[in-house]
């Protein structure tokens, strides 16, 4: 390819001699030098070259600002493990690129790259190794681009690439870039004799789709860009679109929003009904958070879960998802209908926290209410990757408090079952995943018998989730499941709809047949 076109080769050995032996050539390191060269001076010049050599370079430097500067050998400080300038240095570079190419017919693009699976090489092979990963990573990419582009380090695992202002530039030589760029990262990297592959995700924005006023909008685009490629999967590459900022600003928006959603009753707990498979009854509700947002309506939690974490706001969700649904459950009561428990999801965020059982206690005497009312559902993903000493100790206290533990999604998480005697959980529930078309699929059903015949034999209650045709109902009671839920039972639904939907499916059991299960 033409050496004009963005993202040339440049060789290994060049790049490394403009990143590394350059700064070392015209920074302070040469000063090492000095008495080399004051020798050198004295026997080619005498007395007075010697003066000048010992005394004027260090002033020749001083005056140059050399020695601020030193860092980088050009005044900008850098990495000390890729030798690529960071953060600070990059946001300048890309401002004065963007108002090199606003008005005129000069094009650019940024690009932000990040291994994926970052952490894991950490855990594995330790963080020397992962420094020689980016070492390797941080030069491999330099050797794609042409002089005058510009890369920095972001983060642990992250590069951006500011691409000099060029007249030809076009999406697909951006893609092709990205893709040069990947296949180079991608290469294996060797590692005390053993050979470590590493992706990478790609995000870029080109100059001309931004609108924003500064390099820094324009940088924020090619993140919102990697952000959609990390969500693709590893070593996706996404461009930067107008509908992809306008996704952003909606998430930007939720997050700013969020904490606010909760402390003026946005966010409650809607609750679905779990009912008996031998008697019909209701046994017990699931509190699942729902955002009724005044503009966009019901927000899915798909949407806004993620955003809560991100905001740090998992635990008070938590908190307000427990008081609602005691009150809930008070209530209820009050009413005369029977709701046995409350099943309150806790996150891994709530079970860090050491206080977490003396607040649950605490809570359960305010309501006046037996620890056993309340259901703690844990994801199986949580039991099963749990080294955490905290969570481990939570679970078990609230255990012995006499909460119900629930493990939910079973089937998702790999549990052992010295984990779910460890955690000392009441009741499994299946995942949907297990119960979808189950009527119909005998492979399905099998699955089924077998966690239901190692439940039993654990004395372990169980509940299948996603129940949503009388067929896969009817299976799970012959089958000897004690509990459905999903939406062929009840939809979740507001506090304030629950007391008419338990009056109607009482009035539908007068005259129901009772599903028996199988005998013998």
């Amino acid at each position: 390819m033409p050496t004009s076109t963005p993202g040339s080769p440049v060789s290994g050995p060049l790049a490394r001699f403009r990143n590394q032996i350059i700064p070392v050539l015209t920074g302070p390191p040469i000063l090492a030098f000095l008495p080399a060269i004051t020798l050198g001076a004295f026997w080619v010049g005498g007395e007075g070259a010697l003066v000048f050599a010992s005394l004027g370079l260090p002033l020749i430097f001083a005056l140059g600002g050399a020695f601020g500067g030193w860092r980088g050998g050009d005044g900008v400080p850098r990495d000390s493990v890729t030798g690529l300038m960071l953060r600070d240095g990059f946001e300048t570079v890309i401002n004065q690129v963007f108002d090199q190419t606003d008005g005129s017919d000069l094009r650019s693009a940024c690009f932000v790259l990040e291994l994926d699976d970052y952490r894991e090489l950490i855990d594995q092979h330790g963080q020397t190794a992962a420094d020689t990963v980016m070492q390797r990573c941080g030069d491999r990419i330099l050797a794609v681009l042409r002089s005058g582009d510009t890369v920095a380090r972001l983060g642990d695992s992250r590069f951006a690439i500011c691409l000099m202002a060029v007249r030809q530039l076009d999406l697909e030589l951006c893609i092709q870039l990205s893709g040069r760029l990947q296949s180079a990262i991608e290469d294996p990297v060797s590692l005390d004799g053993m050979s470590v592959y590493m992706t990478c995700s790609v995000g870029f924005c080109l100059r001309s789709r931004i609108s924003g006023a500064t390099g820094q909008d324009w940088l924020t685009g090619a993140t919102a860009a990697l952000a959609d490629a990390q969500r693709a999967g590893p070593s996706a590459i996404r461009a930067y679109s107008a509908e992809m900022g306008r996704r952003t600003q909606a998430r930007s928006d939720l997050r700013d929003e969020a904490a606010a959603a909760l402390e003026n009753g946005q966010i409650q707990p809607w609750y679905q009904p779990q009912i008996s498979t031998d008697t019909g009854k209701v046994t017990g509700f699931e509190a699942l958070a729902r955002w009724l947002h005044p503009i966009h309506g019901i927000i899915p939690p798909a949407t806004f879960l993620p955003v809560m974490e991100k905001a740090g706001l998992t635990e008070r969700l938590g908190q307000v998802m427990l008081y609602h649904s005691l009150t809930a459950l008070k209530a209820w009561d009050n009413a005369g209908v029977v709701v046995p428990q409350i099943g309150v999801n806790f996150a891994s965020d709530e079970l860090r926290n050491p206080g977490l059982v003396d607040k649950v206690r605490w809570e359960l005497d305010r309501f006046d209410l037996t620890p056993d009312r309340l259901a703690v559902e844990i994801l199986e993903t949580v039991v099963t990757n749990t080294p955490d000493d905290t969570i481990t100790r939570n679970i078990a206290g609230l255990g012995a408090l006499g909460c119900r533990i629930d493990l939910d999604d079973f089937g998702t998480g790999h549990a052992s079952i010295s984990a779910i005697r460890r955690f000392s959980v009441s009741r499994i529930k299946i995942d949907r995943s297990f119960v979808m078309k189950a009527d119909r699929d005998p492979e399905q059903q099998r699955l089924i018998g077998a966690i239901l015949s190692m439940a039993e034999r654990l004395d372990l209650e169980t509940l299948a989730e996603g129940v949503e045709t009388v067929g896969e109902h009817a299976l799970l009671a012959q089958l000897g499941c004690r509990h459905v839920q999903g939406y062929g039972i009840g939809r979740p639904m507001p506090f304030d709809q629950t007391l008419d939907w338990i009056s109607a499916h009482q009035a539908k059991l007068q005259d129901a047949p009772v599903i028996g299960r199988e005998t013998g």
